[in-house]
């Protein structure tokens, strides 16, 4: 499970970056390498979030719910891609930020559920952490 929660922290942090590379794209001559070098590392590190949710799914016995996710993640941001490679801004952007915050609140709900976790089950926690 703390596999997961890191690869959506990193995902929703790429997200992130991505919002301000994209600004970078309007003002910088060269911007655009950046926005597009963090598209494809996004999309690299939300295939680490989908390979995430199955090792907690399957070898960890954790809920089916966040496989779910994942790959509607790596679909929207596959998604995501083509729309800004052929130019559909009417869709990237709008899209751009659903994802955003649709990524913060999962990571959200991720640290909660982490948290619940950790009170029932203390000794496993302490266990992690050696």
């Amino acid at each position: 499970m703390r596999f997961l929660h890191i690869t959506v922290a990193l995902q929703t942090a790429a997200i992130f970056v991505q919002s301000i590379t994209a600004g970078l794209m309007m003002t910088l001559p060269h911007g655009h390498v950046l926005h597009s070098a963090g598209s494809y590392t996004l999309w690299v590190v939300t295939v680490a979030h989908l390979v995430a949710a199955v090792l907690a799914w399957r070898p960890g016995g954790g809920p089916l719910r966040p496989v779910w996710f994942a790959a509607g993640f790596l679909a929207l941001i596959t998604a995501q891609v083509y729309a800004g490679v052929f130019h559909l801004t009417a869709l990237h952007v709008p899209l751009a930020a659903a994802l955003l915050v649709g990524s913060v609140l999962y990571l959200l709900r991720i640290r909660s559920s982490l948290r619940r976790s950790s009170r029932r089950h203390p000794e496993r926690v302490a266990a992690v952490s050696r």
